[in-house]
């Protein structure tokens, strides 16, 4: 992978983050974030009288090279 490859999957897999924590993962934007970070988990929403009262990933569920990117996204987090 090219530099640029990388910088731009880390900077998909940041923006992936953010979206699940805002509770924005039911969106064609979400879709693609979800496709380019090559993410083949599970995503949960909990929904209660309309409004998303919380969202998550599991971890796990990325390929072995996500990993590192995921330690550099927390690092990048504020």
């Amino acid at each position: 992978m090219s530099s640029e490859d990388n910088y731009n999957e880390e900077k998909n897999f940041v923006e992936f983050r953010k979206k699940v924590r805002a509770a924005e993962v039911l969106s064609a934007a979400m879709e693609r974030l979800v496709r380019s970070v090559q993410f083949s988990g599970r995503i949960s929403v909990v929904v209660q009288n309309g409004r998303v009262l919380k969202s998550g990933y599991e971890e796990g569920f990325f390929r072995q090279q996500s990993s590192a990117i995921l330690e550099r996204g927390i690092a990048m987090e504020p």
